[in-house]
């Protein structure tokens, strides 16, 4: 079992996260699937605050909570993006149920030990006021560049993966609805998040509806 604190450190020693390319526009992606009307937005995973500074300024009537294991990132939040910051684990974060339109996760799922991820997305799920949509993305195992090469999504701070038919399968256990999988990462840039065949996506997008 993975304690927090050393899950905090694999996350701290992770840069890639700060200068990754694909950041914008992964939360351009999301902004895309807002419903009309979304305003209270919790950031899951937020670093130090590159997704939530898209969001804002693409939808600035947004309302955004941040949350992050790592205390510096998120002490480094910016408050005129951020009007709440947590530090803590996902699995239990200290705010009331149905409070959300939509809940973010930008490549955090993986980084979660396989023993809480549950507990996380059920967490999400009580966190989300009826209707409301949950939007992450997540490394994909199936991607073919992985295959040829013989690499893992596991290993540094990925410390879970999730097969997209999985991860269906756990978000309508636990109650949501029209779960669907699209195609994330840089290759959606150039062909779209629709194209049929996913295992050319290096990342999938799942959108859930608690409902």
């Amino acid at each position: 079992m993975t304690s927090l604190d050393q899950v905090v450190a694999l996350n701290r020693a992770q840069q890639q996260s700060e200068t990754d390319r694909f950041t914008v526009r992964r939360y351009q992606q999301f902004v895309r699937h807002f419903p009309a009307g979304t305003r209270d937005v919790l950031d899951v995973g937020c670093n130090t605050g590159r997704g939530g500074s898209v969001m804002k300024a693409l939808v600035p009537t947004l309302r955004l909570t941040g949350i992050d294991c790592v205390p510096e990132r998120v002490a480094a939040l910016d408050s005129l993006v951020y009007s709440e910051n947590i530090c803590g684990s996902a699995d239990k974060i200290p705010l009331a149920s149905d409070s959300f339109d939509a809940i973010v996760s930008g490549e955090f799922l993986q980084a979660l030990p396989p023993d809480v991820v549950n507990g996380t997305l059920c967490e999400f799920f009580r966190l989300l006021k009826p209707k409301a949509l949950l939007l992450l993305t997540t490394p994909n195992p199936h991607y073919l560049k992985n295959k040829f090469s013989g690499s893992s999504v596991l290993g540094g701070a990925h410390l879970s993966q999730h097969y997209p038919e999985n991860l269906r399968r756990r978000l309508r256990d636990i109650g949501f609805s029209g779960v669907k999988v699209r195609g994330s990462g840089q290759v959606s840039s150039i062909i779209g998040e629709r194209f049929p065949f996913r295992s050319v996506y290096g990342s999938y997008l799942v959108r859930a509806r608690k409902w």
